[in-house]
């Protein structure tokens, strides 16, 4: 079978050896398949690779392959979104939801993917919105959450949210999460938001540490427009993370816009993968800890 990946970007963080090791293989391990390698102007000399810039890794790239945790992933996935360009990740974080790939079966697994034997599935985004009072805006795309949380203040925030125009509800707490079935395993799973499966079609939106406790996470659809709006209060400020990182602040009378993008991306997976195996690995579901307590008394 002819190999459809002529030319792979490799990212991840040449400054820890623990992934410049892997890197260093991938590349040899590349080169012998005839394959070309790129990477960013960031990475290391040591890789002999060619250098292209960030915003041009997807136009030239069939594949990237993300090597490190799944923040790594993430910022991956923000370069794989320009051209649509199918991601792999390589497992050296902690969690690994979205680099699913070991070390010890990284050759293996890239052997198949090149020889066409993977498994892929498309990843719903979020276009964030920040609208000011004299209509500018700012906007940002998000594959795991949009978050508003306090900043700089030991207030709570007071906020409404509306879904296709209808008033839902008005919260007070350090903030929300607005989150995508990829990013339900992520910051909003630490807050007691609800598990969703990457195939279904639908967005979350998770309150973190609300006042009351009637104020409960909801799964909606992901056809529908939130919006929320911050509520005067004195020494009250707030601010738009997304994926992570800073985007600005959100200010009395702004309002923050959340819906589904029409970008996607495409991450790729070994034959074997199950988003059920991975919860079963990750967060050792199926296990039955009574009889490993009733062990550890012995």
């Amino acid at each position: 079978m002819t190999n459809e990946f002529k030319i792979i970007a490799l990212l991840g963080r040449s400054e820890d050896p623990h992934v410049s090791s892997l890197m260093v293989a991938l590349n040899d391990y590349l080169k012998n398949k005839n394959i070309e390698v790129i990477v960013t102007s960031g990475i290391s000399s040591q890789l002999k690779a060619r250098k292209v810039k960030e915003r041009n890794i997807s136009v030239e790239a069939d594949l990237i392959i993300a090597i490190g945790g799944d923040g790594t992933m993430l910022y991956a996935a923000h370069l794989a979104q320009y051209n649509h360009t199918p991601l792999l990740g390589i497992n050296r974080g902690r969690l690994g939801f979205l680099a699913d790939i070991t070390p010890n079966e990284m050759l293996e697994s890239l052997d198949k993917v090149l020889q066409g034997d993977y498994a892929s599935e498309k990843r719903l985004l979020l276009n964030a919105k920040i609208i000011k009072p004299n209509d500018s805006s700012q906007n940002a795309l998000a594959l795991n959450d949009v978050v508003i949380q306090r900043r700089d203040t030991g207030r709570m925030l007071d906020f409404k949210t509306y879904i296709s125009g209808r008033y839902v509800n008005t919260h007070s707490g350090d903030g929300i999460i607005v989150t995508t079935p990829t990013g339900s395993t992520a910051y909003s799973l630490s807050c007691g938001g609800p598990i969703i499966d990457p195939m279904h079609d639908a967005i979350a939106i998770v309150p973190i540490c609300p006042h009351t406790l009637n104020n409960r996470p909801i799964v909606i659809p992901a056809d529908q427009k939130i919006e929320i709006k911050l509520l005067e209060r004195a020494d009250c400020n707030a601010e738009v993370i997304v994926d992570g990182h800073r985007i600005t602040d959100l200010n009395m009378k702004d309002t923050l816009s959340i819906e589904k993008s029409k970008k996607t991306i495409t991450l790729i997976h070994p034959p074997t993968y199950d988003f059920y195996e991975i919860l079963h690995s990750k967060l050792h579901w199926g296990r039955d800890n009574r009889s490993q307590n009733k062990e550890g008394k012995k």
